[in-house]
């Protein structure tokens, strides 16, 4: 067989938007072939929500991409497991502690819990795991070394042992989210904390909090605290990438505190540009607006399997939207995401019977027509909704042999990601296995009825039944999985 089809190296020019400065810039990384990327990871108080992974699954088609660009990608992503309070902005408690009340267990159980919770959801949407996975709470010493450096350069100041940034000292502070610090100030959208010089500056280290039986603390020069949810990531994406790395990728949440306050404490203490391009997934939205744990009203993979659905099916979903655009989620559209996903499935089962040989040079030509558009479509910021409309006219195009469609799938799913479920074996039951015996049987004694009630009973069963020349063969529809646990308590 030709290797141009089976090769999955995009040579294609990568663009990207550019957080920072709002416009689609060509991709030129800092290491020739190396890619230095750094993805937020998950505040480990609860399950992640769809709107919370669709972000994930983003940052995932990135990752891939440059990987079957024949870049080496080192990707790090934080695990905060102390620190981030209700608000982003300093105010509130610690989500990990509130978490441990509601619970009734240590704050370490609860991160541990929810952070294994957190990577068997990424597991199921078939998501690949970072080289590097830090959790807040393994770096303290870190993150007090570069705050002793921003207060040794005068960048920090210390009141009552808290330690905070001082923004008027970074005078491109306002620049990343687009602030009006003036109209923020005169409004009251900065939250007031009687110790900060200024209303937008923001807390490095915590030795002095509005909750003082808080179980998280650690030694510090400023006293026993905890640090600031910021400067975690200053602290580890800096330990793992370096002073200045290639992409930084979170949620547009992000933009307008979080990132805002990495970049100034980060640039403050190295003294230039820190990251390259910054990507931000939009929000997943429901009728009635963006999810939110707070709310109440959050959706988890576990609440997508106790309605039948396969997570594949969501990634699927998440697919069809670019990721700077909102996805509104229903169940109607991931209804129409797993109909197409079995499609597929389907499809792919047929030809792994089917395709037998070489492709002909009709096949190569054409398909590499489809490969340019493919490629293209997502070097061109990540346009997956392009990309999956190509798949399809390519897999549609009677021109093309089984054999090279199989193989086309099979190279752009490399950077798409369906195959995790595609083609997913499931091991029978002795009971279906007898079932399908049965049928056999039935269908050889021409008694239709009972063959086609065995069918449906399987069907219904997520077992999918197929009739060839040579007998039965099955593949699955749609994974029946156990729901999981809804709370931390509930086994």
């Amino acid at each position: 067989m030709p290797s141009d089809m089976t090769t999955p190296k995009n040579t294609s020019e990568i663009h990207l938007f550019n957080t920072q400065t709002r416009t689609v810039e060509p991709f030129k990384p800092i290491k020739d072939g190396e890619v230095g990327l750094y993805t937020c990871g998950p505040t480990v108080y609860h399950y992640a929500h769809i709107g919370n992974l669709r972000t994930y699954v983003f940052e995932d088609v990135l990752r891939r991409l440059f990987e079957a660009s024949g870049y080496k990608v080192n990707h790090v992503m934080n695990i905060t497991d102390v620190g981030h309070l209700e608000s982003d902005a300093d105010e509130g408690e610690d989500k990990i502690m509130l978490a441990a009340q509601r619970e009734k267990k240590s704050p370490w159980e609860i991160a541990r819990f929810f952070e294994n919770a957190f990577f068997e959801d990424c597991q199921a949407l078939n998501l690949k795991r970072p080289q590097t996975v830090c959790r807040a709470t393994e770096h303290i010493a870190e993150m007090i070394e570069f705050v002793k450096e921003l207060e040794n350069k005068g960048i920090a100041y210390v009141v009552d042992g808290n330690v905070y940034y001082d923004t008027t000292k970074f005078p491109t502070y306002a620049d990343f989210a687009r602030l009006d610090l003036a109209h923020m100030q005169e409004h009251g959208r900065v939250e007031q904390d009687h110790r900060k010089r200024n209303p937008q500056d923001f807390v490095l280290w915590f030795s002095q909090s509005k909750y003082p039986n808080q179980i998280m603390k650690w030694e510090s020069p400023w006293g026993i605290g905890f640090p600031g949810w910021h400067i975690e990531c200053s602290a580890m994406a800096s330990k793992y990438l370096g002073s200045q790395f290639d992409i930084h990728c979170g949620g547009i949440d992000h933009i307008f505190v979080h990132h805002t306050n990495e970049i100034a404490q980060s640039e403050g203490k190295f003294g230039h540009k820190w990251v390259n391009y910054w990507l931000h997934g939009e929000f997943l939205v429901l009728d009635q607006g963006k999810m939110s744990k707070s709310k109440g009203d959050t959706l988890t993979v576990s609440t997508l399997k106790e309605a039948g659905y396969d997570p594949i099916h969501f990634r699927y979903l998440c697919l069809t939207t670019h990721y700077r655009g909102q996805l509104r989620f229903s169940y109607e559209s991931l209804e129409a995401a797993r109909n197409a996903y079995e499609t597929l499935h389907n499809k792919l089962d047929d030809w792994a019977t089917s395709a037998a040989g070489a492709v002909s040079e009709a096949d190569i030509r054409i398909a590499a027509d489809y490969r340019t558009q493919f490629w293209g479509a997502l070097s061109d910021d990540l346009n997956t909704p392009v990309a999956l409309s190509v798949l399809w006219t390519c897999l549609r195009d009677d021109r093309l042999s089984d054999t090279a469609k199989q193989d086309f799938f099979t190279s752009t799913d490399a950077v798409l990601g369906l195959a995790g479920a595609v083609g997913t074996e499931l091991t029978l039951t002795p009971q279906q296995q007898k079932l399908i015996e049965e049928r056999e049987a039935a269908r050889a004694r021409k008694d239709w009825k009972r063959a086609d009630e065995i069918r449906t009973a399987l069907d219904e069963q997520g077992i999918v039944l197929k009739d060839r020349p040579t007998g039965t063969d099955w593949i699955v529809k749609k994974l029946k999985l156990s729901p999981n646990p809804s709370g931390l308590t509930h086994s």
